[in-house]
């Protein structure tokens, strides 16, 4: 069987690149397709693939302001050459979903989210304040052709995976498809809880700078209050969170892996303020035993329980309500009154729910279905159980 995958870019090592190296390891002699390939910026797992890239990876500055090329990201995802692949396997957050695959292959496609530029926030990319004259200008008259070919392509995919139930209920709603919910990999491995009396007074907030994520609003927050907030990542917002930043507020850049699980284990609790679609870094702090102050909204409803949830049910962090200065305070003053409530090992133990093994065995079990029902793999064959391991 001939296997592809696919990932719309790859720039570094966040969520979506997480969920596509466990692909990668299930797959490894399969072939990568990416619209942008910057090389050494992802995992060895992904590294050592055959990796294919778009006429965009020969762009100028393509590598820095992908973006930028946002209207060409369709013909460039159609532009790859799928013939004699028995399998497709993408991983979409913009376009990789829109591939064009032969009647013969089975196209399954884990999505992320649907394009989030064109379709729920748009507004946060592209509203005043945020970008502009000319982008704002590019993105009026580019956004509904790229909504129409979004919608259009989505026929194009056989069976749809989706990181949460959230996501899930975007795609039925921007693509009338049912999607089979597989919430996205924490690789257990990595992180460890320590002794409370081992942890440190900050906060911690692990992300990509972009608009979404809120990160200006807990560098004002924990300003206020005048408590540490260490803020690990990068991204388009970068110049700007820089300005807002004062001590006790500190940004740290993009971190080698080791750093980020040192910083995890000893931090007081995870803030994570933004609408996520699923969100990994919840589960990589409860897999550190440290609990998460999260935006009682998307993915994160699905992967911490709140204090005060029904009974049996230990919490593993506390909700707010809205994604607001007052709110985040109330919520953190909230959470040191509570603090005693939250244990690490609870934390680490509902962590364990989405370890790395069980998200590779539920993909190979869901692509073995789509697979026999296309009758590309006989029920005499051997099944893709040995590359869960």
């Amino acid at each position: 069987m001939r296997v592809a995958l696919v990932h719309d870019w790859l720039l570094g090592m966040r969520g979506g690149e997480r969920v596509f190296e466990a692909f990668c390891e299930l797959f490894p002699a399969a072939d990568v397709f990416t619209l942008v390939h910057m090389k050494g910026a992802c995992s060895p797992a992904i590294e050592r693939m055959r990796i294919h890239t778009s006429f965009i990876d020969r762009l100028p500055r393509a590598h820095e302001h992908h973006r930028h090329y946002l209207p060409l990201f369709p013909h460039a995802i159609e532009g790859f050459d799928f013939t004699g692949y028995d399998l497709v396997l993408s991983s979409s957050h913009c376009v990789a979903k829109g591939v064009i695959t032969p009647t013969a292959s089975m196209h399954v496609s884990y999505v992320h989210t649907p394009m989030r530029y064109i379709w729920d926030l748009r507004q946060e990319y592209f509203g005043e304040g945020r970008a502009g004259p000319l982008t704002r200008l590019g993105a009026r008259a580019f956004s509904p052709l790229l909504r129409t070919w979004d919608e259009a392509s989505a026929n194009r995919v056989d069976v749809y995976l989706a990181n949460s139930h959230n996501v899930a209920a975007r795609v039925a709603k921007r693509y009338r498809r049912e999607a089979e919910v597989i919430h996205p990999p924490v690789d257990l491995e990595r992180f460890a809880p320590r002794p409370v009396e081992e942890l440190g007074d900050y906060y911690l907030m692990v992300t990509a700078f972009a608009p979404y994520k809120k990160v200006d609003v807990a560098i004002e927050a924990f300003r206020r209050l005048n408590k540490p907030l260490r803020i690990v990542g990068w991204g388009q917002d970068w110049k700007r969170l820089q300005a807002l930043a004062a001590p006790p507020v500190e940004l740290l850049g993009p971190l080698p892996d080791p750093e980020v699980a040192e910083l995890y284990s000893r931090c007081r609790a995870l803030v994570f303020p933004g609408e996520e679609d699923a969100g990994i870094t919840p589960l990589e702090a409860q897999a550190s035993g440290r609990p998460v102050i999260a935006l009682a909204r998307g993915g994160a409803l699905e992967t911490v329980i709140g204090l005060g949830e029904p009974a049996g049910r230990a919490p593993t962090g506390l909700f707010f309500d809205e994604p607001s200065v007052p709110a985040l305070m109330a919520a953190v003053e909230r959470f040191e009154s509570s603090f005693d409530q939250l244990k690490p090992e609870d934390a680490r133990q509902s962590a364990e729910r989405f370890g790395r093994a069980q998200f590779k065995a539920r993909i190979a079990a869901s692509l073995e279905r789509a697979l026999r029902i296309k009758g590309l793999l006989r029920h005499s064959d051997s099944d893709l159980a040995p590359a869960v391991h």
